[in-house]
C-alpha cells in the first residue's frame, strides 16, 4: 500500500463530569477515570492513535482540551459521558474542534445491584455510586444543546461489556479511518473518458471537496518513458510475480506475458512517483503507436495494484475508483463491476468487467487469460478471470446527482456458486433479498454511473456512518 495511507487516524478521547461531585464523594472520580481507561484500551485495538484528554469537569478545562485536541489535529472525537456533566463543559471542546463527534453513553453494568446498593445503608455513598452508573442523565441534555447549537453528532448507548455498543463504537472508528484515508488519497488520472458514456463523466472539484482528496492528472507520455527504461531482469521478475499471483493460463504466449510484464513494472514505477493510492485511466491512441502497445497491456498490472491498496478502475471512472477506494479501505476489496446480465430462472444478477479485478476477493485463484479482441476498445492482450467469494457482499457506487451533489448508493446481497461467463472477464452471480427485477428497478433508477464496486462482506452499517462523517447523502437498496 502506497505511504499516503499508512499513517493511523487520530482520534481525540474525553470524559465528562462534574467537579463539584470529586469531594462530595470520594474516590468517584477515580472509578470514572477507570472506566474511561477501558474505553481508551479498547479504541487503541481498533488501529487508531488515541488522543485521550482525561476528564472535563468545568467550562477552564474544557477550553484546554480544545486548544489541546487542536493542537494534535485529531480529526474524530468520542465524548463519553462519565456521570452527570454540565452541557457548558461539553459544548466549547465541540464548537472549537469542529470534527465529527460521538458520544458514548456507556454504563460500568448492565444492571445495577439493587439488593446490594440499597444495604449500603448510607444515603451519601448510595448517591455516590448512582452518579457512577448516572451517564444517561447527560444524555438528552447534550443533545439538546448541540441540536440547538447546529453541531452533527451521533449517539451510543449501552454498557462497558455490550458486545452490540462496542461494534457499533468500531464501526464509527472504521469509518473515521476510512475518511481519513480518502481525505489523503491521491487519485491519478490517466488519459481521458470513454467518449460518450455521460454518466462516467465526473466533477473532479466536488469529488475532492466531498472527500477532501487530491487529483493527479498523469501523461501517457511519462507512463511509456518509464516503460522503456524497465530492465529485461525487472521484466522476468515480474513475469515470476504473474506466476505466483495468477493461474496463467497455457493459452497466453510468451510474448503477451512479457508485454504485460513491463507495462506492470512501469505502472508500479508511476504509482510510486506520484504517491499515488488510486487511479483511473483509459485510452485508445492509433494502431502502431506505442502508447496503444501500454494501454492494450495494462490490465494485469492494474489487478496487481488494486490487490495491494491502490485500486484501479477502468474507463475513466473517478466516481467508482472512490467507491473502490473506500471498499478498500474497510477492508473488503472493491472490485470494479457493472451489470452484465439477469438470470430470472435463477433469480441472480450477473456482475463483472473486463477491467482490472481485486484478486484478493477472488473465489480461488485468479485467472490470466487472452482475450483476442478487447470489445469496444481497441487490441487484444491478456486479461482476468476471477469470480468474487462467495457469501456476502456489498455494493457500493459514489453518485453524482442534479446539480452535481455527491452521494453513496449501496445493496448487501450475496455472492452465489454457479455457471458463470468464460469470456476473460471477472463475474460473478448475486442475489439480493428483493430478487433479481426489483434490484435491477431500484438500483438502476438510484441514478449511478452503471459501474459499480463489490467488496465481501456486508458494511453497509459502515458505509452510513462513512456518509455521517463526510456530510454525504446514503441511501440503501435492499
Amino acid at each position: 500500500m502506497n505511504n499516503n495511507t499508512q499513517k493511523k487516524t487520530r482520534i481525540g478521547l474525553f470524559g465528562v463530569g462534574l467537579d463539584t461531585y470529586w469531594p462530595q464523594f470520594g474516590g468517584l472520580l477515580d472509578r470514572l477515570m477507570g472506566y474511561q481507561a477501558q474505553i481508551a484500551g479498547k479504541l487503541r485495538g481498533f488501529g487508531v492513535e488515541l488522543v485521550d484528554a482525561g476528564m472535563v469537569d468545568n467550562p477552564a478545562r474544557a477550553r484546554e482540551v480544545a486548544s489541546l485536541f487542536r493542537r494534535e489535529e485529531v480529526e474524530f472525537i468520542f465524548l463519553y459521558v462519565s456521570t452527570y456533566a454540565l452541557s457548558s463543559t461539553v459544548l466549547p471542546v465541540v464548537q472549537h474542534v469542529g470534527v465529527p463527534v460521538v458520544v458514548l453513553n456507556l454504563q460500568p453494568v448492565p444492571q445495577l445491584d439493587y439488593a446490594k446498593f440499597n444495604a449500603l445503608g448510607d444515603r451519601g455513598l448510595m448517591t455516590g455510586v448512582w452518579l457512577e452508573h448516572c451517564q444517561a442523565c447527560s444524555a438528552p441534555e447534550i443533545a439538546c444543546v448541540f441540536n440547538r447549537a447546529g453541531v452533527a453528532y451521533h449517539l451510543v448507548t449501552g454498557h462497558l461489556q455490550d458486545d452490540a455498543a462496542w461494534r457499533d463504537i468500531r464501526d464509527w472508528a472504521d469509518a473515521a479511518k476510512v475518511a481519513t484515508g480518502m481525505r489523503r488519497n491521491r487519485v491519478g488520472v490517466l488519459g481521458h473518458y470513454y467518449c460518450g458514456m455521460l454518466d462516467v463523466y465526473s466533477d473532479m472539484t466536488q469529488q475532492s471537496v466531498a472527500f477532501g482528496n487530491h487529483f493527479e492528472l498523469l501523461e501517457m507520455c511519462e507512463l511509456h518513458r518509464l516503460r522503456e527504461a524497465v530492465t529485461d531482469s525487472e521484466a522476468g521478475k515480474k513475469v515470476e510475480q504473474f506466476r505466483r499471483e495468477f493461474d496463467v493460463s497455457p493459452e497466453c504466449e510468451a510474448a503477451e506475458i512479457v508485454r504485460a510484464a513491463r507495462t506492470s513494472c512501469a505502472l508500479d514505477a508511476l504509482v510510486a512517483a506520484r504517491n499515488l493510492g488510486s487511479m483511473a485511466y483509459y485510452y485508445e491512441s492509433v494502431e502502431g503507436n506505442p502508447y496503444q502497445d501500454i494501454v492494450t497491456s495494462v490490465i494485469a498490472g492494474n489487478t496487481l495494484l488494486t490487490g495491494r491498496g491502490v485500486p484501479v478502475a477502468g474507463e475513466c471512472e473517478v466516481k467508482n475508483v472512490q467507491a473502490m477506494k473506500i471498499m478498500d479501505l474497510f477492508g473488503v476489496g472493491g472490485s470494479f463491476s457493472e451489470l452484465y446480465l439477469a438470470d430470472f430462472k435463477d433469480d441472480v444478477v450477473f456482475l463483472g468487467h473486463d477491467g482490472p479485478a481485486h484478486f484478493a476477493i477472488a473465489e480461488g485463484r485468479v485467472g490470466l487469460v487472452p482475450v483476442p479482441v478487447y470489445h469496444g476498445k481497441p487490441g487484444k492482450g491478456l486479461s482476468i478471470q476471477m469470480t468474487v467469494k462467495h457469501g456476502p457482499v456489498t455494493l457500493l457506487s459514489v453518485v453524482q446527482g442534479a446539480g452535481g451533489k455527491l452521494s453513496l448508493l449501496m445493496a448487501e446481497g450475496e455472492s452465489v456458486a454457479g455457471a458463470v461467463l468464460q469470456i476473460g472477464n471477472t463475474n460473478s452471480r448475486y442475489r439480493f433479498s428483493v430478487g433479481a427485477k426489483a434490484f435491477m428497478n431500484a438500483w438502476s433508477t438510484a441514478g449511478p454511473a452503471h459501474h459499480c464496486a463489490i467488496g465481501v462482506g456486508h458494511v453497509a452499517g459502515k458505509i452510513e456512518k462513512l456518509g455521517a462523517i463526510l456530510g454525504l447523502e446514503v441511501r440503501r437498496v435492499c
